[in-house]
């Protein structure tokens, strides 16, 4: 029985990734045969962190929509309540009398014109 050196593992080593960069490795452990399952797995790995990667993508852009529309239903808030707040009569009358203007609350009824 042969026993193992430590230059022996050094060298196994080497050859190995020699053979990983010359593009040999595979068939050297003699699974060429198994090529085209090896690839097939590989494609699946590769569209499997492709999909995660848009999916988390999509979830991220997801949640900062979210929190603009938070921030706009805040806003709109505040402006449905200064609408609110200008439209009443008086508000309105005093906003008149400082620009003004003649323009009163009517003191009859509107007259309906007759055809």
């Amino acid at each position: 029985m042969k026993t193992w050196k430590l230059a022996d593992i050094g060298l196994f080593f080497k050859n190995s990734f020699v053979a990983v960069l010359k593009g040999e490795f595979l068939l050297r452990l003699n699974v060429g045969r198994y090529f085209i399952h090896i690839a097939y797995t590989f494609l699946l790995f590769g569209l499997a962190i492709w999909f995660s990667l848009i999916i988390e993508t999509t979830l991220s852009k997801v949640e900062k929509n979210k929190a603009e529309l938070k921030e706009l239903e805040i806003v709109h808030a505040q402006k449905v309540f200064e609408v609110v707040e200008v439209s009443k009569r008086s508000s309105v009358e005093q906003l008149l009398e400082r620009m003004g203007s003649k323009v009163q609350e009517p003191q009859q009824p509107a007259i309906t014109v007759k055809r």
